[in-house]
């Protein structure tokens, strides 16, 4: 099986409504879905979610690199992952979104050729995966209400998207936790939104909320930030932005500087550094949690949800970008109906297959 063509396709999707974290305001998205087609005819699905914000790619620059990556990549097996992600990183740096979507592409491919889901071809054998939901940035009591509704329709654990302003931060999740009650998980994600000293401060403030973690508390840069603010405070400390790609966990690990990391497929390149991440993580005990773009359609989110169930050490999960998204091209695995639970299907590579017509 060899690699003939990959066929790229530009999309824009509107969210139902804004969503906004500490690092600015979303409306819409951008993506793009690609096809990865072989001499045999078979092909597989992968998708790239640039976010300026986060990865620093543009949906242009992410379709030039598809483009260029494509090339690279014509004739070679896409079975074979190792060469593949050896060929796109000799290629060029960064660009985590564009290697992503032909990562899960490679790996839908695998999994077809072998007649199995890819949770079980990753070495899984729970279909079930529980999901958080997020809650953006608005006003304590709008918060306060969402969250109520989220658990109303299932979900025991909620993501409180913070760090714009330390009042109104302390006072969403005051009324969150009042809202919701003592039996929900929160977790708490600031986006970068404080400096080390200010963190301290803020995690010293919401912990009698019972937090589960707080997430990137700091500027991704900032490592030694984070090391310092695991000596101030007894919570637990996840990265986020700061870890891309295998060497950022280990070089947080090194430095004893958090106590979690969300793997990103969009950041780190795909399922294939995912597994590095993972194993570097699992061997240090540090937990991981898989998290999402906004604007991750169905596509990308199975590719993670496959990820998830195959890997013990990934305690957490925050796979709830569909759920915003107005509709969805795709369809398998999950949709835009709220639900914490992402039931994974038994069909041969992602489960994930194009609806007959759905306009964007």
């Amino acid at each position: 099986m060899k690699i003939e063509r990959v066929e790229i396709a530009a999309n824009k999707i509107m969210l139902r409504k804004p969503f906004k974290i500490a690092l600015g305001v979303i409306t819409e998205v951008s993506n793009l879905t690609i096809k990865v087609i072989t001499d045999t005819g078979n092909f597989g699905i992968g998708e790239a979610t640039p976010e300026p914000l986060v990865t620093g790619e543009t949906l242009e620059g992410c379709e030039a690199a598809l483009k260029l990556l494509a090339d690279a990549l014509t004739g070679e097996d896409p079975r074979q992952l190792s060469r593949i992600h050896s060929i796109m990183n000799q290629c060029m740096k960064g660009n985590g979104s564009a290697k992503a979507a032909l990562d899960m592409a490679c790996y839908d491919l695998l999994g077809k050729s072998t007649g199995l889901p890819l949770y079980q071809l990753l070495g899984g054998q729970d279909n079930q995966v529980e999901t958080d939901m997020t809650i953006s940035i608005d006003t304590p009591e709008v918060m306060a209400e969402n969250a109520q509704l989220f658990v109303e329709q299932g979900f025991t654990a909620l993501k409180i998207k913070v760090g714009l302003d330390e009042k109104d931060d302390i006072e969403r999740v005051k009324q969150i936790r009042a809202a919701v009650g003592p039996a929900i998980e929160l977790r708490i994600d600031a986006n970068q939104g404080w400096r080390a000293k200010q963190a301290i401060k803020m995690i010293e403030q919401l912990q009698k909320y019972d937090i589960a973690f707080f997430e990137q508390p700091t500027p991704a840069s900032d490592i030694d930030g984070l090391a310092f603010i695991r000596t101030q405070v007894t919570q637990q400390i996840m990265a986020d932005e700061a870890a891309f790609v295998p060497q950022d966990a280990l070089s947080l690990i090194k430095k004893d500087a958090v106590d979690a990391v969300n793997i990103k497929l969009m950041k780190c390149g795909g399922i294939y550094p995912a597994l590095q991440i993972n194993s570097i993580c699992e061997a240090a005990n540090i937990p991981c949690m898989v998290g999402c773009m906004a604007g991750e359609t169905n596509i990308s989110i199975a590719a993670a949800a496959h990820f998830v169930a195959a890997q013990k050490n990934v305690r957490f999960a925050d796979l709830d970008a569909t759920f915003d998204l107005a509709v969805l091209a795709y369809e398998g695995v999950v949709g835009t109906e709220k639900t914490p639970v992402i039931q994974l299907n038994e069909t041969a590579g992602l489960g994930v297959k194009q609806k007959e017509e759905v306009a964007l």
